[in-house]
């Protein structure tokens, strides 16, 4: 029953829509409803306010994290352990990307998955995002520098984590991100997908 509390929790959390309340806040019109639809920190930044899509990306990236802080912190008083965590890991991941509160139609889950990583291991979050910077300064491209984000973190979770219980489960975040940008890969391969920083 704890463990189910820690996971209904964790995807509660992850639930929380970011971007639509830092838009809010600054004024700015739902994300829902311009350039990809998205409610994200990418989007966000179509509205041309910087702002806003920082408030977005650090409160989704913030969510991942303390779901994973919050389950370790705690965990151990509440006798769950390493398969609680693991199953806190995904829980918070579909909260973003299926959300409770916006009718399951959430953000494609960079930046919670993100903070998840960081939460988990710092050194192997910071290389996750150094992975993402470096290939989106590169290329420009969002959708892209996600998907080899996604890919390199999944292989690099075996090398961290040492084969432990919540090894897989970031695996299992990792495909699902690759999977929510099925869309970006097929405009990427047709050459028309937006470039960070494109206005709607």
């Amino acid at each position: 029953m704890t463990t189910l509390l820690f996971t209904l929790a964790a995807y509660l959390l992850g639930s929380v829509p970011f971007a639509v309340v830092s838009s809010k806040l600054f004024g700015l019109a739902d994300p829902r409803s311009y350039g990809s639809g998205n409610p994200g920190a990418t989007n966000v930044l179509r509205s041309g306010n910087k702002a806003a899509a920082l408030v977005t990306l650090l409160g989704d990236g913030a969510k991942g994290w303390l779901a994973v802080w919050l389950a370790r912190l705690y965990g151990a008083d509440f006798g769950v352990g390493e398969m609680a965590l693991a199953l806190v890991i995904v829980a918070v991941f579909l909260g973003h990307v299926f959300p409770v509160f916006l009718g399951f139609k959430g953000g494609k889950g960079v930046a919670t998955a993100a903070g998840v990583l960081l939460g988990i291991h710092p050194v192997f979050g910071l290389m996750s995002l150094a992975t993402w910077l470096v290939v989106a300064f590169a290329f420009r491209y969002s959708s892209l520098a996600a998907i080899v984000t996604a890919l390199e973190a999944g292989i690099m979770a075996w090398i961290f984590l040492n084969g432990a219980p919540i090894a897989p489960a970031v695996d299992v975040m990792c495909l699902l991100l690759v999977w929510r940008h099925q869309e970006n890969i097929g405009r990427l391969m047709a050459g028309t997908e937006s470039r960070i920083g494109k206005k709607k």
